[in-house]
């Protein structure tokens, strides 16, 4: 296979194969360009491997694009050009070995034969020359582009040493599995089931950022059952492995919450490609193991799972080292409040419960649905249809109450300011609960969300409580 005509397409590789020639250095597209080049995927990352030195190669392909940025990285020997929206990355041709209790390589320069031996996957280890006699031509040693016809995601040598050496290599494998939705050669997938415990040499940071790969996979739920399977979630996400399994007591079982989950996860992943959203889904129900009762009445209860839910999401956020900010207290939210509309789809839906869910959602009101909507997973066709319908009514009700009563991140009209000022009051206890009597009453529906009806009332809760003279002052 041959490259020529789609590699003149892009000037890019002409530069590159110039400066290659100028500088003398045998030169190679490499990697996961190659591979989406193959599969007819858009890329804008491409990376070089040159028989020599990539960071004067790199220095050199700089100078001749002349807009291009140049980073040098002289620790790891590559460098980096950034041209327009391109990101060209540089590395000379090595050969590696590992230690058993590290996966950083010891690097030495080698060739490209070896520079192909150390790389991943088979679809992964393919080259295409920037060599003027030979410019275009694929170089696959590995059967690469036979394992992309397939399919199939195997690595280049022994998958046992492969992933021995690197174990972030287990979740890579699981990672583009999921993304192209290819299956894991049975070797390479055993070779993972091997060696699943040598995860614990990887930082959380690096297996994070494969599992959030993954969830934002197409269908994610692919990308879990492999890492179920081949024992690597139990290494790192041992909440989510406690969701597996059903038990039965007096002929009473409860759903698998572990794939009920998934398929929450894959329902969300159908309408929305936001991280924290899918997050959300994963952990909707991650306490329903540990508030797991048997009543002999009703059957299997998990009463409170949604509160204790919330409690455990900076817990694991902070594990799987993922962010602890605005993102985390977003899924927290949602966690706690999943059950909420559900308990809302009734014909007899007050303005109260409404305006409550509005206030606590806020401008989240719209994802917490979309979870609601992912959540009915029933196989009986018939319940889900019903359910949705009904949960239509619930929708078109949050945007009545809202457009009349605008409390969806409402702030009482009455600051702590006003109230201090208006009674001469030092800020106290008092100043906050009258601020919270205001905000009650106007969620309660009692007066609504106006200055003019807040001051009134306002100076109401004054009277009551012995204000008056201040008033008068």
């Amino acid at each position: 296979m041959n490259f020529s005509a789609q590699l003149n397409d892009i000037s890019i590789f002409k530069t590159v194969a110039s400066c290659a020639q100028k500088l003398d250095l045998e030169s190679y597209v490499v990697g996961g360009y190659v591979r989406d080049l193959v599969l007819k995927r858009s890329s804008k990352d491409i990376d070089f491997v040159c028989v020599g030195s990539g960071i004067a190669l790199a220095t050199e392909v700089s100078k001749a694009l002349n807009s291009a940025k140049l980073s040098v990285f002289k620790n790891f020997g590559t460098a980096m050009v950034k041209h327009k929206d391109w990101e060209l990355e540089f590395v000379g041709a090595r050969k590696e070995s590992y230690r058993k209790d590290s996966r950083k390589p010891i690097v030495e320069d080698g060739t490209l034969e070896d520079d192909q031996n150390r790389r991943d996957f088979t679809i992964n280890a393919m080259a295409i020359s920037l060599q003027a006699h030979n410019y275009g031509a694929v170089i696959d040693p590995f059967n690469g582009l036979k394992d992309l016809k397939r399919k199939t995601i195997r690595t280049p040598l022994d998958p046992s040493i492969t992933f021995s050496d690197d174990p972030l290599r287990m979740m890579r494998a699981v990672r583009f599995a999921s993304q192209l939705m290819f299956d894991i050669e049975p070797n390479t997938f055993e070779g993972i089931v091997e060696n699943c415990e040598r995860m614990s040499i990887v930082s959380m940071e690096r297996v994070s950022t494969e599992l959030n790969k993954i969830i934002l996979s197409r269908t994610p739920s692919y990308g879990f059952k492999l890492l179920f399977h081949s024992g690597l979630l139990h290494q790192f996400f041992p909440e989510m492995i406690a969701l597996h399994g059903v038990e039965t007591i007096d002929g009473k079982s409860h759903k698998d919450n572990f794939y009920h989950t998934l398929q929450v996860l894959d329902n969300v992943a159908e309408k929305s490609d936001d991280l924290w959203l899918r997050w959300a889904a994963i952990l909707h129900d991650i306490a329903k193991p540990p508030t797991k009762r048997f009543d002999k009445k009703v059957g299997w209860t998990f009463h409170g799972h949604e509160d204790k839910g919330a409690r455990m999401v900076p817990g694991i956020f902070r594990k799987l080292k993922l962010p602890l900010n605005e993102k985390m207290n977003y899924v927290k939210k949602l966690v706690r409040l999943h059950l909420r509309p559900i308990a809302l789809v009734k014909d007899n839906i007050t303005d109260t419960a409404i305006r409550r869910l509005l206030f606590e959602a806020g401008d989240d009101v719209n994802d917490l649905l979309a979870l609601c909507r992912a959540d009915v997973t029933s196989k009986n066709h018939h319940k889900v249809k019903k359910y949705l319908a009904n949960f239509k009514k619930v929708e078109k009700k949050l945007k009545q109450v809202e457009e009349k009563d605008r409390v969806r991140n409402f702030q009482p009209p009455i600051s702590g300011d006003e109230i201090i000022n208006t009674f001469n009051l030092k800020p106290s206890r008092v100043v906050g609960e009258i601020k919270e009597q205001i905000k009650e009453a106007i969620l309660e529906g009692v007066i609504r969300n106006n200055e003019e009806e807040a001051r009134a009332y306002m100076l109401k809760i004054a009277k009551q409580k012995g204000l008056e003279k201040e008033v008068q002052n």
